[in-house]
């Protein structure tokens, strides 16, 4: 809504499709201090203001960001001082006592996971924070931190063109108790069917410096909408709705966070909750995704070196 996906959106269209995403049901938000930076936190305080106790809010610290305000970051900063000041800063834009479920950005190299949860754990002693959550940590990482302080979830990317934490890390999280929720559940919008190679992205969308999504490799991975595509057909639904409800198919702790600026777009995404997929149907998306090979790194090398992944 604020940052990432092209230009910033009207403000009180956004307001008004979080506000009708709480009267659908939807009780968890996403958000960070450095989407905007700041104005995406700001956004979401004022829209969700007025249903307090009612839904969760969850935000991320992790990041030196521009003096000058400007988009993006300087890169890592989980010095134990910072996340204070920045807990402090989001309580403020978020207009909440406490937040609900603090993440750490992206692991820091230079500071140690050990201390990253102590400085929450303190923060959660003084009630200023409910809950611990790691973003793009490998599982050493998971472990350092949940004996420190319990890790509640981890936020990863996740979908069926990422399956990376299938390998370690979803099993770690399984036997310590640890919920899981994918962002991008829906390829950052490649698995909606709506993107080919001919899309053309505005100059301030990310996905311009992704490798997955030059032109020649959206032309490849479209072997993998197609098949949602067959499957969404015959069960009278979306493929981002098959997408999604492949991913709550998993696992019974998953809890994807699809990004959206479109009322209709948020209506199809929750229908998704109302699909079960048979074990056939897992079992058929598993055997054909298996044969669809994805081109193209998710990231460039500089961005995926800070993942713990």
């Amino acid at each position: 809504m604020s940052f990432g996906y092209g230009p910033a959106h009207d403000r009180q269209e956004m307001i008004s499709v979080l506000r009708s995403a709480v009267a659908r049901g939807v009780t968890f938000f996403d958000t960070a201090e450095v989407y905007g930076p700041f104005t995406n936190e700001e956004l979401v305080g004022e829209a969700l203001a007025p249903f307090r106790g009612q839904v969760a809010i969850a935000t991320k610290f992790g990041f030196q960001l521009h003096e000058d305000g400007k988009p993006g970051f300087v890169g890592p900063d989980s010095r134990p001082e910072r996340i204070r000041t920045v807990a402090e800063a989001s309580l403020k834009r978020l207009r909440v006592d406490a937040i609900d479920l603090f993440y750490q950005h992206r692991v820091d190299p230079n500071v140690p996971i050990e201390d990253v949860a102590g400085a929450v754990k303190d923060l959660i002693q003084a009630g200023k924070v409910k809950h611990f959550g790691l973003s793009e940590a490998g599982v050493k990482t998971i472990r350092r931190a949940h004996a420190v302080q319990q890790v509640t979830a981890l936020q990863s990317e996740y979908s069926l063109w990422w399956r990376r934490p299938e390998e370690e890390v979803m099993p770690v999280l399984q036997e310590l108790g640890i919920g899981f929720v994918p962002y991008s559940p829906l390829g950052k919008g490649f698995l909606t069917g709506k993107i080919d190679e001919s899309t053309s992205f505005d100059s301030t969308d990310f996905r311009n410096i992704l490798p997955r999504f030059t032109p020649e490799a959206r032309k490849a991975n479209q072997a993998l909408v197609v098949l949602l595509g067959e499957i969404a057909a015959r069960r009278n639904a979306t493929s981002a709705q098959i997408a999604l409800a492949w991913l709550l198919g998993q696992k019974p702790w998953i809890v994807p966070i699809p990004g959206t600026t479109k009322l209709h777009r948020l209506e199809e995404n929750i229908g998704a909750a109302a699909i079960e997929l048979s074990a056939d149907e897992l079992t058929q998306i598993e055997s054909a995704a298996s044969n669809v090979k994805i081109l193209g790194d998710r990231y460039p090398e500089q961005i995926e070196k800070m993942t713990g992944l």
